[in-house]
């Protein structure tokens, strides 16, 4: 079924910190008309609203040339410095503009009344601002609540992006497709009634987050299965640095949790990791930084320490580096969480493993957010600013999200009268006519779990060309008998994301087999 939908003037897929900003930013004028969509039942649900740690501002004696060494450093020299230069530069101002002085996200606070920075791994200073250990829960609490008071924004909650709308692959007219690529606005799945919602837009943003569902360790909430790359992707837009993905050292590991995120301010604040038999072994491999060094570097040591010893994964001491009470005050949510897995890290050592957490490539595009797709944007994780280069230092990613999310949007907003140039009867309605199936859950779960499985043993932390070959067969085997599956039964969330899932894990897999080098979070054997 199809429901028709009049032409709106920004359409916004996800809500994270990229997507909030933009819709913030956006609906300063009046004037415009922004939808903003998202699969999840609650639009707080993001990535955002998991990122523990912080977000960079501007420590005490820190400095936008300090940041840009650090972000260089960790990124092993691959960033693209434009962009490296704008996040440094803009980055605390316009943490200032959105988050303190629109969303009013109260930063925490020494004794004396000034804001509390901490310092994070291949941080050279003090400089990232954080709530507890939720930082990331603050932030996008404030920001929901900020853009629902917006009386032009209207936010759909439980409707899934299914493709993006261009008139080179859509339209009725014939001649539409000797045209440049652009975007029109998207489909969209209504979860709750099953209609498919044809939303028309003169600019689309893209901040749909991550894909670290596709492997099978991952500190990602449900809903990050790449959906916006691989709509981006079939709508022609240029992707990048696919095979960065950045695996988290530490993340709690137990034989019935979910690998949620241990923050590496654990380790800011003095914890060590150690093996099996208590030692502290990072020196060995990064004795300039040891247990501070990049994600990249400590994740691999960490798993190399497992192979050495055959154990299924290390330790991280913090009560040696912290009173009980200081823990519980500066760590609530990780304390409550191993708490309600049996695992008192004020008396006990937290085990931990690495897992995917963050995807350093995506959609490229440029200082305002444009991709290669006219009228197309994307920010936050979902795109490739090029300001992380081939791995990411810790809390740059919310920074990135704010600072394109705005940036994105004012573009989008000067430039609304250059946008859509079609006529809205030349794109159809969906058509539903060939659908003959109806959706089988166990089907979606063991092919998401065959998929998980070949991404996290032949495309994870080491990769080898062996792994890489037999990665890319399986998958594309997969990508046809889900295709035809697609083709033909009836659409749900989980069938969208299913067909995502798969195309997003070849993605990852082919930049992995095509770069040869050795750099940042990807790490080939042979």
């Amino acid at each position: 079924m199809t429901e028709e939908t009049d032409v709106v003037d920004i359409l916004i897929l996800g809500c994270g910190i990229a997507g909030s900003v933009a819709a913030l930013e956006a609906a300063s004028n009046p004037d415009v008309r922004i939808v903003v969509v998202t699969s999840a039942a609650r639009p707080e649900e993001s990535n955002t609203y998991y990122a523990q740690g912080g977000i960079i501002g501007r420590g005490p004696g820190d400095s936008a040339g300090l940041l840009m060494e650090d972000l260089y450093r960790a990124g092993v020299q691959a960033n693209y410095p434009p962009a490296v230069r704008l996040l440094a530069e803009e980055g605390p101002r316009l943490l200032q503009k959105y988050l303190v002085e629109r969303a009013g996200v109260s930063f925490d606070h020494d004794a004396g009344g000034a804001l509390a920075f901490t310092r994070e791994a291949a941080h050279a200073t003090e400089r990232v601002l954080h709530v507890g250990d939720a930082t990331g829960r603050a932030i996008e609490d404030q920001l929901i609540a900020a853009v629902q008071g917006c009386a032009n924004v209207t936010l759909l909650t439980r409707h899934t992006a299914i493709d993006l709308i261009t008139p080179s692959h859509h339209s009725r007219n014939p001649r539409d497709v000797y045209e440049p690529l652009s975007c029109v606005g998207a489909y969209v799945f209504d979860q709750e009634t099953g209609q498919v919602r044809r939303i028309l837009a003169r600019k689309t943003i893209l901040a749909t987050g991550g894909l670290g569902q596709i492997f099978l360790h991952t500190t990602n909430p449900a809903g990050a299965r790449g959906d916006g790359l691989a709509m981006a992707y079939r709508a022609g837009a240029r992707i990048v640095n696919a095979e960065y993905v950045q695996f988290h050292p530490t993340a709690f590991y137990h034989r019935t949790a979910p690998r949620f995120l241990v923050t590496e301010a654990v380790r800011g604040e003095g914890g060590r990791l150690l093996n099996d038999a208590g030692e502290p072994f990072m020196e060995r491999y990064a004795p300039e930084w040891k247990d501070l060094a990049p994600r990249d570097v400590v994740a691999r040591s960490i798993h190399l320490e497992m192979i050495d010893r055959a154990i299924s994964n290390v330790y991280l001491d913090l009560k040696s580096a912290m009173p009980a009470d200081r823990i519980r005050e500066r760590f609530p949510t990780v304390y409550e969480t191993c708490l309600s897995y049996g695992v008192d890290i004020t008396r006990e050592l937290i085990p931990v493993v690495p897992a995917v957490h963050y995807f350093c490539g995506g959609v490229w595009v440029d200082e305002w957010g444009q991709s290669t797709v006219r009228h197309l944007y994307a920010a936050g994780e979902v795109s490739c600013t090029g300001v992380h280069g081939a791995n990411r230092l810790g809390s740059a990613s919310l920074l990135e999200g704010l600072v394109w999310g705005s940036r994105a949007a004012q573009h989008a907003v000067g430039h609304l009268a250059d946008g859509l140039g079609i006529d809205p009867v030349d794109i159809p309605p969906w058509d539903d006519s060939s659908l003959i199936y109806s959706t089988d859950p166990a089907l979606f779960q063991q092919d998401m779990e065959t998929i998980r499985r070949t991404m996290w043993y032949y495309v994870g932390l080491i990769r080898a060309t062996y792994r890489l070959r037999r990665a890319i067969d399986d998958l594309r085997h997969m990508q046809r008998e889900i295709d035809f599956f697609y083709r033909h039964t009836q659409l749900s969330d989980h069938l969208i994301g299913l067909r995502n899932t798969v195309q997003v894990a070849l993605i990852v897999a082919r930049a992995a087999w095509e770069n040869k080098t050795s750099r940042g979070c990807h790490y080939r054997e042979g």
